[in-house]
């Protein structure tokens, strides 16, 4: 038990932090995955199928954790930069968190909404999830279009988060990257 609160690692993210960040990019690898690869098989074949409910049942899996790392983010420490970031970077590194964060709740709450619209079954790990919205075509495509932009949008989201990492590890030097990699440098 840690008594002398200057013992405990204001340097790195907490463990669950960490965990659930690198959960949280496997799952939306799989989710963009998922819907990447679906194309290569025949649709409405058993696998075009099958990684379309993946996709789902991933997407919802974000949407879930997602809350709980915005808890863990809400309740714990985030230990600082070294150096300290000019104000303009820490801004951006913060409306970026903010996109971030709003990407994985928009995204599987639209799948949601669209699935509800289309009048299709939200499976979820065998469990069967309620309809958010009524059945309407023309709804679940409008949404669906909306999903799908915003998709696009979070490729880029996603790698100009991963390379704004790379490029404080790399050429700034600073401890971004390091204070949320799994394993101590």
């Amino acid at each position: 038990m840690i008594t002398n609160t200057n013992e405990i690692n204001t340097d790195r993210y907490g463990v669950l932090s960490i965990g659930l960040h690198w959960l949280m990019l496997l799952l939306l690898i799989a989710v963009y995955a998922c819907m990447d690869l679906r194309d290569i098989f025949p649709e409405d074949s058993t696998l075009y199928n099958g990684i379309k409910t993946w996709h789902y049942m991933l997407g919802l899996s974000v949407f879930g954790l997602v809350f709980i790392r915005l808890a863990a983010r809400l309740l714990t420490a985030t230990p600082a930069i070294k150096p300290t970031l000019p104000k303009w970077q820490a801004r951006f590194s913060f409306w970026m968190h903010v996109a971030l964060y709003l990407l994985m709740i928009v995204m599987p709450l639209l799948g949601w909404l669209i699935l509800s619209a289309a009048g299709k079954p939200i499976p979820f790990f065998g469990l069967e999830l309620p309809a958010l919205i009524a059945k309407n075509k023309a709804n679940a495509t409008q949404i669906k279009d909306i999903h799908e932009t915003i998709a696009t949008v979070g490729y880029f989201l996603i790698g100009l988060h991963a390379a704004a990492g790379l490029f404080h590890h790399y050429w700034v030097g600073d401890n971004t990257l390091k204070r949320m990699l799994p394993f101590r440098t």
